[in-house]
């Protein structure tokens, strides 16, 4: 893990981040160019299959694999988020990058959810209107006041790269809420 200095990321995946923003907007051939300077600048030496094989990684990395107008039902069955609170993040993702024109919008609220929830089919939370503050504990939205949310580049991450999790992923995450869940229980019985 890197230190954060001023200006510069502090993790890995901060860095690999800045460096797709960075070739985001350019065309294949450049982004060729702008890594095999990069590398040679660093004094990395790759021969020209790998870093086209790097481009071409990088490549479809940027380019998300959903393929639009999707609607918010299958999108939720694509991404298949595991918690109320990916959904919600999802909700969000699809009113700002795949909603119909008309729709489409970078906050949202309770109201948002709800309708979007339904139309999704998955389940509401017990209390939809704490759901949006459990999103940005969560680190995916960002309050913008009036009860309004606004996706941030966690979610957009979450959503458009790290979702469907894999299998191992989801065993894992479901093996440490048990194990989570048991040592409350031992606590709360010990305190007894």
């Amino acid at each position: 893990m890197m230190e954060k200095k001023e200006g510069i990321a502090k993790t890995l995946g901060e860095a690999i981040d800045e460096i797709v923003q960075a070739l985001q907007s350019l065309d294949q051939s450049s982004r060729v160019t702008a890594i095999k300077a990069a590398c040679d600048h660093l004094h990395i030496s790759f021969e020209k299959q790998n870093v086209e094989h790097v481009t071409e990684t990088v490549h479809q990395s940027v380019t998300p694999t959903i393929s639009k107008p999707v609607d918010i039902k299958s999108l939720k069955e694509q991404k298949r988020p595991a918690s109320a609170i990916e959904m919600a993040a999802l909700v969000a993702f699809y009113l700002s990058e795949h909603a119909p024109e008309t729709d489409r919008k970078n906050e949202v609220d309770v109201d948002d959810m709800v309708k979007y929830f339904k139309q999704a089919v998955f389940s509401l939370p017990k209390r939809p209107k704490t759901l949006l503050v459990n999103v940005k504990n969560a680190g995916y939205v960002e309050s913008v006041g009036s009860g309004k949310y606004k996706l941030n580049p966690v979610g957009y991450n979450l959503v458009a790269h790290n979702l469907p999790r894999s299998q191992s992923e989801t065993v894992t995450k479901s093996k440490r809420s048990k194990k989570k869940s048991s040592k409350r229980k031992s606590t709360n019985k010990v305190k007894k």
